[in-house]
């Protein structure tokens, strides 16, 4: 299903399935894509982060990723992904397991990872290879 993501400013990102279809003002976006769903979201929509430091603490490697995603990463670095139920975790949930850090942008024909933020930095929302995988309640 194709998803157009919008944010307080204006900006917005065109998803079909794990990609970026669109990106433009939110007028632009929707006049390319008119019977595309319009998720509006609170706060400033941008590019998901790498993880660059230890995983969460949490009882098992799932959540240990479900934390990364609640920060509004969908990359990890390899070095801190030391267990194969880690990898595979990572892996079911579509987090890229990376050797280094390396710019993050969002552009069309790349994967769609999207994270929104509020005023303070903190996660609102994260998508992660397409898929809505966190938002705050």
């Amino acid at each position: 299903m194709l998803t157009i993501h919008t944010a307080d400013a204006g900006d917005a990102v065109a998803v079909e399935g794990s990609r970026i279809a669109g990106v433009g003002t939110l007028a632009e976006v929707q006049k390319r894509f008119p019977d595309a769903r319009v998720r509006n979201w609170p706060g400033t929509l941008g590019p998901a982060r790498i993880h660059e430091g230890p995983l969460p603490e949490a009882p098992s490697p799932r959540e240990r990723i479900h934390g990364v995603l609640k920060l509004g990463a969908t990359a990890v670095l390899e070095r801190y992904v030391d267990s194969p139920d880690l990898r595979a975790a990572a892996n079911r949930n579509d987090v890229l397991v990376l050797p280094a850090p390396g710019p993050t942008a969002i552009a069309e024909g790349e994967r769609a990872d999207l994270a929104v933020r509020d005023e303070t930095g903190a996660c609102i929302a994260t998508v992660c290879a397409g898929r809505l995988v966190h938002r705050r309640r």
